[in-house]
C-alpha cells in the first residue's frame, strides 16, 4: 500500500520544494562570466538577441527528446526510504495510456502481488490484496495533497521522464563544467534542469518552493539512458524529497516498450472493505 500512495505521490513530489535560496547559491557557484541572464531592458540588444537565441535552441533540442506514446508498458524495481528510515523494495509493473490511465501492480516476496492501482483524469483507486479493502479517491486528492495543479499528462510525463513545470517565459541559462543550466520561475516555484551541454540530455531536475516558510525541496536525477528506436529514455532514476520529513526513491527500469496493445485490469471483489 505504501508504494502505491508512493506512485500516486510522485506527482506529489512537486509541493516538496524548498525555498530559493539553494537555486541562487547553485547559479551563484557557476562561473559568473559564462552567465547570461534572460534579457531585461537595460541590456543592449545584441546581447538580449544572443540570449534569447541561445534558450530557444537549448528548449528546441530538448523537446526535440520528448517522449511522446500512445501506451507505455514497463517492470521495474524500486526502493525507496521513509520518513521512519525504514528501507524497503518492491518490483512493479506500470502500464499507461496516453492521457487516460496510469495503471500500476506491486508485487513483494515471492512474486505475490500486493497491491494493483489504477489513475485515471477523474480518480485514484487502489486495491490492498493483502488487506483486501479498496480505496477510491478523486483525482483532486492529488491536488489536495501536493496544493498544485497536478494533474494526469503531468504526472505521466513525470514517470516517463519528460520534463514537468518548465516555465518558458521567465528563463536565464548558465554553463558550468560541460552542463547547461536553466533557470525558470513560475507562479509556485523556481524549477532548475540541469542539461549536457552536447547533446542537451536531461540529467537533473530541482524544484524550490518560491515561499522560503515551507523550506521544502526535491531532487530528481536521471541517469543511464538508453536510445530505441529514437526514444531517448532513462532508465534509473532517483527522487529525494526534503520537508519536515525525506523521502529517497529509486527508480530501476528492467525492461520497457512503446505503443503495444494492452489491457487494465481493475476490478474490485465482493469481500473487499471500502476503506
Amino acid at each position: 500500500m505504501r508504494f502505491i500512495i508512493l506512485i500516486a505521490s510522485i506527482g506529489i513530489l512537486f509541493s516538496s520544494c524548498r525555498g530559493t535560496r539553494k537555486i541562487q547559491t547553485a547559479i551563484s557557484k557557476s562561473d559568473s562570466t559564462l552567465t547570461t541572464p534572460m534579457p531585461k531592458d537595460t541590456l543592449a540588444p545584441a546581447v538580449k538577441e544572443d540570449s534569447a537565441a541561445v534558450i530557444k535552441e537549448v528548449l528546441g533540442k530538448l523537446n526535440a527528446q520528448y517522449i511522446d506514446f500512445t501506451t507505455f508498458s514497463a517492470k521495474l524495481d524500486v526502493d525507496y526510504v521513509g520518513s521512519d528510515g525504514k528501507k524497503e523494495n518492491v518490483n512493479a509493473k506500470l502500464q499507461m495510456y496516453k492521457d487516460s490511465i496510469i495503471w500500476v501492480s506491486i508485487t513483494g516476496l515471492l512474486n505475490i502481488e500486493g497491491v494493483r492501482a489504477i489513475v485515471t483524469r477523474d480518480s485514484v483507486k487502489i486495491l490492498n490484496k493483502l488487506d483486501k479493502k479498496y480505496t477510491a479517491r478523486s483525482v483532486a486528492y492529488l491536488q489536495e495533497v501536493s496544493g498544485l495543479p497536478l494533474d494526469l499528462p503531468a504526472l505521466q510525463d513525470l514517470l516517463l521522464g519528460n520534463p514537468v513545470f518548465v516555465d518558458t517565459t521567465a528563463l536565464s541559462y548558465t554553463k558550468d563544467n560541460n552542463r547547461l543550466l536553466l533557470l525558470s520561475r513560475g507562479e509556485l516555484f523556481k524549477h532548475l534542469l540541469t542539461l549536457t551541454d552536447n547533446e542537451n540530455v536531461l540529467i537533473f531536475s530541482k524544484l524550490d518552493d518560491l515561499d522560503a516558510r515551507r523550506n521544502r525541496t526535491s531532487d530528481l536525477s536521471y541517469d543511464n539512458y538508453e536510445n530505441k528506436k529514437g526514444v531517448n529514455f532513462s532508465t534509473k532514476r532517483r527522487i529525494a524529497i526534503s520537508d519536515k520529513t525525506k523521502l529517497d526513491i529509486k527508480l530501476d527500469f528492467k525492461n520497457y516498450s512503446f505503443n503495444e496493445t494492452l489491457s487494465f485490469p481493475f476490478s474490485v471483489p465482493k469481500n473487499y472493505k471500502r476503506n
